[in-house]
């Protein structure tokens, strides 16, 4: 446990920027840097890749990667087309969107899970098998073990920056002034009700959540109240086995926190921007969000102390220590690129460049990595909202992935589209389950 637990350290911490070169622990860097002179001393072209990533917006990581490429391209002379966007669902219909109509990115940095399911499948991305019959050394100083296998056929197409975990963040202000006790790792579900109800009594909202756009964070947790670190992962075969039944719970959790009024007025309309906002400025006291929120709230503040995270309380056999955390994305070589000559060279040595043990301690800090030698941190550099999430993944006592990642876009759609007509009454919770299992089921037969 105390090895699992060590690799599940925080995410997303923002850590100074500094020049960083590249790792002799495999990865090819000197075909980088040799490149990089002999093009500025030949005068020869440039190479320009379209890359995609979800560095962007509130990602913590967002202006470390801003930095990475600018250094890249200085020392390499090529060019980078960036399209990165911000990661939600919005932004994963417009990559498949991108796969579907031939125009995808060189490199991309993607979810490993289901949600590459159609590229895995079509042939459009290279597995890392594939690459090291031309470059050996491509992501040897990574773990092959937990760089995220494909669903599809075990294989590693991906290869892994850093990973997340799950938490709940906390307002103190609005926590004081509402007279609680902030949640620890002994509050239970029922008690945080009653937390919340004080919350809602002292006219503040307790929670900050947008169910028109992300209702995915809760929909984890509260499902995961009725099981196990385990057991979370598992997809239901129906709304009657074990796992549906304990769908149908969770998502009637989630119904009564709407009933109860523990969300905000237009939790059905608002943005995730505009409920983040509203948590930000003293009007919410509790956000359930991942290991980059950190440095959102980080950049949206000049408070930082004012901010901490904690456990989301559990009930039933789910301990509130029992969190939820992987490694869910990594850098994908698409075929196109790989298929021409000068661009495939660029691709390996750019995603080498962002994936050697010096990028990758920048970009992870003390959160999950697949690097062998792991990463370093000094907790001086680190602000208390960042300490206080390296304290809560040490005393986590159980993690499981987000059992969502097994479900592509398209067949979340009944349950976390629909999600306003659910919590309102319109739309039966199980049938809306039903549904979603439907189309996972023909998913797997087409």
């Amino acid at each position: 446990m105390k090895k699992m637990l060590a690799m599940l350290l925080t995410g997303a911490m923002v850590l100074s920027l500094a020049a960083c070169g590249n790792s002799s622990s495999g990865n090819a860097p000197a075909q980088s840097s040799s490149g990089a002179e002999e093009s500025k001393e030949t005068g020869g072209g440039s190479v320009t890749l379209n890359v995609t990533t979800t560095f962007a917006g509130e990602d913590t990581n967002a202006a470390n990667y801003q930095e990475a490429i600018a250094a890249w391209q200085e020392e390499t002379g090529n060019k980078i087309n960036d399209a990165s966007g911000t990661s939600a669902e919005t932004f994963k219909a417009r990559v498949i969107s991108d796969f579907e109509m031939g125009s995808e990115p060189d490199v991309l940095f993607y979810f490993n899970g289901v949600d590459s399911n159609p590229f895995v499948e079509a042939g459009k991305v290279v597995s890392i098998e594939e690459i090291r019959k031309t470059y050996p050394d491509y992501a040897t100083n990574m773990k092959d073990g937990m760089m995220g296998a494909s669903p599809v056929d075990g294989k590693n197409y991906s290869v892994p920056v850093n990973g997340y975990w799950e938490g709940l963040f906390v307002n103190k202000e609005v926590c004081q002034a509402a007279g609680i006790e902030i949640p620890s790792a002994d509050t239970t579900w029922d008690e945080f009700m009653d937390i919340c109800q004080q919350v809602k009594d002292a006219g503040y909202t307790p929670i900050a959540t947008s169910f028109a756009e992300i209702p995915h964070y809760w929909f984890e947790f509260c499902i995961y109240n009725y099981l196990t670190p385990a057991t979370h992962n598992v997809l239901p075969g129906s709304v009657d086995d074990e796992h549906g039944k304990a769908w149908v719970n969770g998502i009637g959790d989630m119904k009564t926190l709407y009933e109860k009024g523990f969300l905000p007025d237009n939790t059905l309309s608002a943005t995730d921007g505009e409920t983040f906002q509203l948590f930000i400025d003293g009007k919410a006291a509790f956000l359930i969000d991942g290991s980059w929120k950190v440095g959102g709230i980080e950049g949206a503040t000049d408070d930082v102390d004012n901010f901490t995270v904690t456990y989301v309380p559990g009930k039933n056999d789910r301990k509130s220590t029992d969190i939820i955390g992987g490694l869910s994305s990594g850098w994908y070589i698409t075929k196109k690129a790989w298929d021409d000559p000068e661009k495939q060279k660029a691709c390996v040595e750019f995603i080498s460049y962002m994936t050697s043990d010096e990028m990758v301690s920048k970009f992870a800090s003390v959160s999950a990595t697949a690097l062998k030698n792991g990463t370093q941190v000094d907790e001086s550099q680190l602000s208390s909202l960042a300490v206080a999430g390296l304290d809560m993944v040490e005393g986590a006592t159980g993690m499981a992935s987000a059992v969502q990642d097994q479900v592509t876009q398209e067949e979340r759609v009944p349950v976390f589209n629909g999600m306003p007509d659910i919590v309102t009454g319109k739309k039966d919770i199980a049938e809306a389950i039903t549904e979603l299992l439907d189309l996972v089921a023909a998913g797997k037969t087409e």
